[in-house]
């Protein structure tokens, strides 16, 4: 298991997968005072557009990606009241079924975990740069554009 630090709790871009009791554990860690711990977990679908999917590829662009996830982050924690909060992003070839990000918030109440969650993950899904490669079972490979309902939740959270 990897050591955690304050450093590298917020933001991860990793190819290996996740424990999500181990990271709860490490994102509760020094906080007391905390209420309400909400976490997503995405995973890889095997169906898109109406075909199978048998492996998803996210590329990114090292420091570009991490910089705006922690914007993304850094926002939640200025418009929510929040103890603390992580994002984790795998990259490289997934299979359906694999976790694929986790974004998991801690607050003194539930009502700001719940939206800052939701917040990050709809920001994430049309603001932060990763690129989605699927390929189906006939060895076809596309890229996956972004969705227009990412970005009508996304517009949900404008001011």
């Amino acid at each position: 298991m990897a050591s955690f630090n304050r450093e590298t709790l917020c933001i991860k871009i990793q190819t290996e997968d996740f424990d999500l009791t181990t990271e709860i554990s490490a994102l509760r860690q020094d906080h007391k005072n905390i209420g309400a711990v909400v976490s997503f977990v995405g995973t890889v679908r095997d169906m898109n557009e109406g075909d199978e999917v048998s492996v998803l590829e996210l590329e990114h662009y090292a420091g570009m990606t991490e910089k705006s996830l922690e914007k993304i982050r850094l926002e939640a924690h200025q418009r929510w009241s929040l103890e603390a909060s992580m994002i984790i992003h795998r990259v490289g070839k997934l299979l359906p079924s694999d976790q694929i990000v986790l974004v998991a918030v801690a607050s003194q109440h539930r009502e700001n975990a719940f939206h800052a969650a939701h917040f990050i993950m709809d920001y994430l899904k049309t603001n932060a740069p990763f690129w989605k490669k699927e390929t189906l079972p006939n060895g076809d490979v596309r890229w996956v554009d972004s969705r227009v309902s990412d970005q009508e939740a996304a517009q949900r959270w404008a001011v």
